[in-house]
């Protein structure tokens, strides 16, 4: 609720337009690469390649997306000076006040809600089915996800006003690093899979889930999980994971 309204939904862009068509760029040049060897995706995920940018490009445009889920009231103390002047001689007295500033917490569409699904249904229906030794993939991505939540934590900055931002390009590096040591470990498994739920899911627990304790300290009026700070992060990652099952498989 905000000004006396409840508030389903907040629409805003998390990045900069340049950045924005800089990134639709990247998406876009995937298209013709992803017809070309549409069949590897078909194989790996029972998903037809233009399917697969269509969530792309949903998560993208669903950035614009946020859905409040909570709000975090905290004390914020201000300081304030009182002139007095007595017989020609100004005094200069400190005042302490303390008031309640309020922190709307959001889900983005792009950034948090989409990646949570699509790594669900990964998780539940693709691996099963698809994956030789399930148990071994589950392990590779659990082992990935640590590695990328404590690293992107490690890195992750809280910014006043804003809410915790970290290097765009830093959990993609890690994630495909990471995948590249594991899939083909013991018994292959799917890069794809590793990379974007380690990715995506690694760079959203790190940077955000695990910084929630500082959100009243960041002075914002509005905190998006998935959003500013750390959608491009996300999303470059999901790329990255294309690019690996293209370039691997």
């Amino acid at each position: 609720m905000i000004g006396g309204k409840t508030i389903s939904k907040l629409v805003f862009r998390p990045i900069s337009l340049a950045y924005f068509l800089l990134i639709l760029f990247l998406t876009l040049l995937f298209i013709p690469w992803l017809i070309l060897t549409g069949g590897v995706f078909v194989k790996l995920l029972h998903l037809p390649p233009l399917f697969t940018i269509f969530i792309f490009l949903f998560s993208l445009f669903g950035s614009y997306i946020n859905i409040p889920i909570r709000k975090v009231s905290s004390l914020e103390p201000i300081i304030t000076v009182r002139e007095i002047t007595f017989f020609g001689v100004k005094w200069y007295i400190p005042e302490f006040s303390i008031t309640q500033r309020k922190t709307i917490v959001a889900l983005n569409v792009g950034g948090a809600l989409i990646p949570l699904f699509i790594s669900i249904y990964i998780l539940i229906f693709v691996i099963p089915k698809l994956e030789l030794n399930p148990l071994i993939t589950y392990i590779k991505i659990l082992i990935a996800l640590i590695v990328v939540a404590l690293t992107v934590h490690a890195i992750a900055t809280p910014i006043k006003g804003l809410g915790i931002a970290t290097p765009a390009l830093l959990p993609p590096f890690i994630t495909a690093l990471i995948s590249l040591l594991l899939y083909q470990f013991y018994i292959p498994s799917n890069p794809f899979i590793i990379s974007y739920i380690s990715g995506s899911l690694g760079t959203l627990i790190g940077a955000d889930l695990m910084n929630l304790n500082k959100i009243s300290k960041l002075g914002a009026s509005f905190v998006s999980i998935g959003g500013a700070g750390t959608f491009d992060g996300v999303y470059l990652t999901g790329l990255i994971a294309i690019f690996l099952t293209l370039l691997l498989v």
